[in-house]
C-alpha cells in the first residue's frame, strides 16, 4: 500500500485542487479583452466569467453585471457552470471519504476497509478532475476560435483569463491526488505462492503418514 506520507501529500494536493476549483468557478475573468489594435476606449479591461461580466475603467471604478438569464447564455457557458459546480461537490465528497481511508487516521475500521475507502476517495477526485478539465478546455477552445476568426473585429477579441489557468491547474491536482489514492488500495502479496503438489509428492506424503500411523500402533 502507499505510505501514509504519500497519502497525506495526495490529500494536500486534493485540498489545493478543491480550493482552486472553487476560486476558478467564482472568478469573473475567464475571458479577458485582448489589447490589440489602435482602438481607444474608456474601459481598460473587460472581463467575462461564468456568473458575471465586469469592467475596469481608467478612472479606477470597477463594475460588474450578473448573468441572470441562463437560457440566453451560450451552451459552453451553461455546461461550464454545471460541471464546475459538480466538480466542487464531488471533490468535497472525496475529501471526506479520503479522510476516513487515510492510514494516518483512526477512522474507517481495519486495513482492508480503509484501503477500499481510499480507493473510493481516489475515484471521486478523478471524477472531480474530469468535471473541471472538460469545461476549462471547452471554454479555452471557444476563446481561441473567436480570436482566430477573421470576421470578428479586433475590439471584440478576447484572451483566456486567470480563471482558466487556475482551472487547468486544479484539474491536474485533483487527477494526481485521485491516482495516488486509487493505487493505494493495491498491496503486495505477502505470502509466497504455493504450487499444487504433483501426484508423486502426494504419494510420498501419503506413505509417510501411513508409516507414522504404523509406528504409533506398535508403541
Amino acid at each position: 500500500m502507499a505510505s501514509a506520507a504519500l497519502q497525506f501529500f495526495a490529500f494536500i494536493l486534493a485540498l489545493l485542487g478543491l480550493f482552486g476549483t472553487i476560486t476558478a468557478t467564482l472568478l469573473p475573468n475567464w475571458k479577458v479583452s485582448a489589447e490589440m489594435g489602435s482602438n481607444i476606449i474608456t474601459a481598460i479591461t473587460q472581463m467575462q466569467g461564468l456568473w458575471m461580466d465586469c469592467t475596469w475603467y481608467s478612472t479606477g471604478m470597477f463594475s460588474c453585471t450578473l448573468k441572470y438569464s441562463i437560457l440566453s447564455l451560450p451552451v459552453y457557458i451553461q455546461a461550464a457552470r454545471t460541471t464546475m459546480v459538480l466538480s466542487c461537490i464531488v471533490s468535497a465528497f472525496g475529501i471526506c471519504i479520503a479522510t476516513v481511508g487515510m492510514k494516518c487516521t483512526r477512522l474507517g475500521g481495519d486495513q482492508d476497509t480503509k484501503s477500499h475507502t481510499s480507493f473510493a476517495g481516489g475515484v471521486f477526485f478523478i471524477l472531480a478532475g474530469i468535471f473541471d478539465l472538460i469545461p476549462t478546455a471547452w471554454y479555452t477552445r471557444e476563446i481561441i476560435s473567436n480570436f482566430l476568426d477573421p470576421a470578428v473585429p479586433e475590439s471584440s477579441k478576447n484572451e483566456p483569463g486567470a480563471a482558466v489557468y487556475i482551472g487547468f491547474i486544479s484539474a491536474g491536482l485533483l487527477l494526481t491526488a485521485g491516482s495516488i489514492f486509487s493505487t493505494s488500495c493495491f498491496k503486495k502479496q505477502e505470502r509466497p505462492w504455493v504450487y499444487p503438489k504433483t501426484p508423486q509428492q502426494q504419494l510420498q506424503a501419503a506413505q509417510q503418514e501411513n508409516s507414522g500411523y504404523n509406528l504409533k500402533d506398535y508403541v
